[in-house]
């Protein structure tokens, strides 16, 4: 442990793309940066823990600390997590996540559970790339091995099931993705020298939350978020039985390995989310965890995006307009691209309406629990029983639910179709493989499901209506697509406020 400890502590480390001694990141711990919050965490020597830049207590000698830049490399190193700054609620924040990258989409697999059941062989294999190579890429952007930050994310989500739920240990350990009891008692008496019990504060009593018990979280972002731009967006798109939307709330139906619960996601104080599960099968809470993050965007780094977008004189105005604008992700692939076929050639709103008589037809009754939530009444159809329905009886061309028909087939064979394991190129020629996907639906499926951050659909009017010159010409989609060039590796979160400048136009996506 020691020797890790060493040679972290003289590295400079790179920061936002900042080369940042370890004099310059000292100076940030002893100010309290918020700016860097989630980018770097600070290893203490003496006392063996490691701590946000934020954390309260008194800063300690600067030949007392090493600086990481993330929380698996500082636990992995040795040190313990803070009790008093907690790191679990920092912003999980990477500057490694600006552009589409082997380690982005390996920690997108690592947190709906990859590495839960198989290694990292398998983990590097499904990415297509060898295992000395992810761990040297690992090694680089995170300064620890897939295998460290698989179990700090598994310790972190404990540690903060423990503090913000009452749920009994036996759940925690269960929702957080440990395989037992022991193993979650092992890791927690090894790495916090007590067992986990005694992290919760209060005699409350426990509360199970199997059968219609709900989990309450809060999920932290950094600031600004464009909530009403976000919400504003979802709601236009709400399918009726499985989604419902107001201002300040949403809510949907969602199904995985054959369990069906809800969520609500509403916003709260102190930048952060409040989520609120109920779901049968607790050791589905990550895997949950992980796509509302990725449908509220809240691994997006605002700053250094608005900061890169800004420098085009076009933009500037919108960014500014919109601070913490964030591209909303979806939560299912599948969903998300029978909505976009749908959509094709017809409005936001009659695509939205198919969805919902689709829905009816074929998506599986919510059955009776406590808390249930008007407006929400079925779930999603499964690919299985799309792929043989007679779509196209729904009022709608032959060719298009024909097209539905294949699609439902093609997931159903393959049900990783829309997980992250390829590059965006790669991710692009796969999607438009798929019956009735072009380039338009592939880039945007790339946008909201596999959180390609430089996803950008060039052929779409709303882009073009956006950049009409003040001649009243539109760009083609040839010259739109040369001047995104100076828009990566952030051309996603450029196509939102583009659209989001048009408001309500019908140039809106799908």
């Amino acid at each position: 442990m020691s020797e890790n400890r060493e040679t972290t502590e003289a590295a400079t480390l790179i920061v936002d793309g900042m080369d940042m001694s370890p004099d310059a990141c000292y100076r940030a711990i002893c100010t309290r940066d918020a700016r860097f919050d989630g980018r770097l965490f600070v290893g203490v020597r003496t006392t063996g823990i490691y701590c946000r830049p934020i954390c309260p207590a008194r800063t300690p000698k600067p030949q007392n600390v090493t600086f990481h830049l993330s929380a698996a490399s500082a636990q992995e190193a040795g040190y313990r997590p803070c009790l008093r700054c907690r790191p679990e609620t920092s912003p999980d924040l990477a500057a490694w996540r600006g552009t589409s990258n082997t380690v982005s989409r390996a920690l997108a697999l690592i947190e709906i559970g990859a590495l839960d059941g198989d290694d990292v062989d398998a983990l590097a294999g499904r990415l297509g790339v060898g295992e000395r190579h992810l761990r040297r890429l690992f090694r680089q952007h995170l300064g620890a091995s897939p295998v460290a930050v698989a179990q700090t994310r598994r310790v972190l989500l404990a540690k903060q099931l423990i503090h913000q739920t009452r749920l009994p240990m036996t759940e925690v350990a269960l929702a957080s993705g440990f395989g037992s009891l022991r193993r979650f008692n092992e890791t927690f008496q090894q790495l916090y020298d007590r067992p986990p019990s005694a992290l919760r504060r209060g005699s409350a009593t426990d509360q199970s939350a199997c059968g219609a018990g709900a989990v309450s979280l809060m999920l932290p972002y950094r600031p600004p978020y464009d909530w009403d731009s976000l919400i504003g967006f979802l709601a236009m798109r709400a399918i009726p039985g499985i989604e419902a939307v107001s201002p300040r709330r949403y809510a949907r139906t969602i199904g995985l390995a054959g369990a069906v619960g809800t969520l609500i996601v509403e916003p709260a104080s102190g930048e952060r989310l409040a989520v609120t599960i109920r779901f049968p099968r607790l050791d589905a809470l990550p895997t949950i965890i992980s796509r509302i993050r990725a449908v509220f965007d809240l691994a997006a780094d605002p700053e250094a995006i608005a900061g890169h977008l800004a420098a085009d004189p076009v933009l500037a105005p919108m960014v500014a307009a919109r601070p913490g604008l964030r591209v909303p992700g979806a939560w299912d692939g599948f969903e998300l691209a029978v909505r976009a076929i749908l959509g094709q050639q017809i409005t936001v709103v009659a695509a939205t309406k198919l969805a919902g008589r689709i829905v009816e037809a074929w998506g599986e009754p919510l059955p009776p629990m406590a808390g249930d939530i008007a407006g929400l009444t079925r779930v999603f159809p499964t690919p299985e029983r799309l792929a043989t329905a007679d779509i196209a009886a729904l009022g709608m061309p032959r060719a298009r639910g024909a097209a539905l028909n294949g699609l439902a087939s093609a997931v159903r064979d393959d049900p990783k179709i829309f997980g992250p394991q390829r590059g965006l190129d790669e991710a692009i020629a796969q999607l438009k493989g798929l019956a009735g996907v072009g380039e338009w639906t592939a880039q945007y499926i790339a946008m909201r499901q596999l959180r390609e951050p430089d996803a950008f659909p060039a052929a779409d009017v709303g882009l073009m209506r956006a950049l009409t010159g003040s001649d009243g010409v539109r760009p083609t989609s040839t010259q739109l697509l040369e001047r995104a060039e100076r828009w990566r590796p952030w051309r996603a979160y450029a196509a939102l406020h583009l659209w989001t400048s048009l408001s309500h136009s019908t140039g809106d996506p799908a």
